[in-house]
């Protein structure tokens, strides 16, 4: 059946840039009468899944939303988890990247991720930033509205003279060379765009899922792409 789906795609009208919001890992795990972590650890897998087939279709760019600034908000344990599951993800996921020709990029402030998490990001961007394939911007520790005052804080700084205009404050962004979002992809039936790249997603299209994140397999990435390839994108203008 994937494949069958994988052979509607148009290869000539990929979306240049798929950014996903993973939703759902608890709640997965709650229906199964599992702790939150397993649902996260499956999460994982999804993430790997998608992140392949994402390759192999041959995307040029895909954005993870893996750890919110607003997540912080979260019990204490749970956080700490998914600090190390980050960690452990980051240092042992290096043959998959280079399996694939994956480049890893990082969106976020650092400054507030413990020090052995910067330093694996760190770490695998360097490692990575020659490969030629897909590039997996990870979005760990980011907020939309955090990212445009960094930025803009950045600019102000820089010494810059010249007025700010969207293509000067877009250099400031954490992952300048990661264009504008063309599709969003949302799962587990919720339908907001919780502070996720709100700059880089102003004409994006969006696919909304009812599955659970870790049950996502690449045929739901086939969906939505050739639900996305369905949309006629004006831009403002008229078609």
């Amino acid at each position: 059946m994937a494949e069958d789906k994988a052979a509607l795609i148009d290869p000539h009208r990929l979306p240049n840039h798929v950014g996903i919001i993973m939703d759902g890992n608890g709640r997965w795990a709650k229906n199964r009468g599992l702790i939150r972590s397993k649902g996260h650890r499956e999460g994982l897998e999804s993430a790997k899944r998608i992140v392949k087939a994402a390759a192999d279709l041959g995307l040029n760019y895909i954005s993870l939303y893996v750890f919110s600034t607003e997540n912080w908000k979260r019990a204490e344990d749970e956080i700490s988890f998914l600090m190390v599951l980050i960690k452990t993800y980051l240092k042992s996921e290096f043959k998959f990247y280079k399996d694939n020709k994956i480049k890893v990029v990082h969106s976020g402030d650092m400054i507030r991720l413990p020090a052995d998490i910067q330093k694996e990001i760190s770490t695998i961007v360097h490692d990575t930033k020659n490969f030629s394939g897909l590039t997996m911007n990870l979005l760990i520790n980011y907020g939309g509205k955090d990212e445009i005052i960094r930025a803009v804080n950045k600019w102000k700084n820089s010494g810059d003279s010249s007025d700010l205009n969207e293509e000067t404050l877009y250099k400031y962004f954490d992952a300048p060379d990661v264009p504008p979002l063309d599709l969003i992809v949302r799962s587990a039936g919720e339908r907001r765009l919780s502070n996720f790249l709100l700059w880089q997603s102003a004409y994006s299209e969006y696919y909304f899922s009812e599955k659970l994140w870790p049950d996502w397999y690449k045929e739901d990435l086939y969906d939505a792409i050739l639900a996305y390839q369905g949309r006629n994108r004006r831009y403002g203008g008229v078609k």
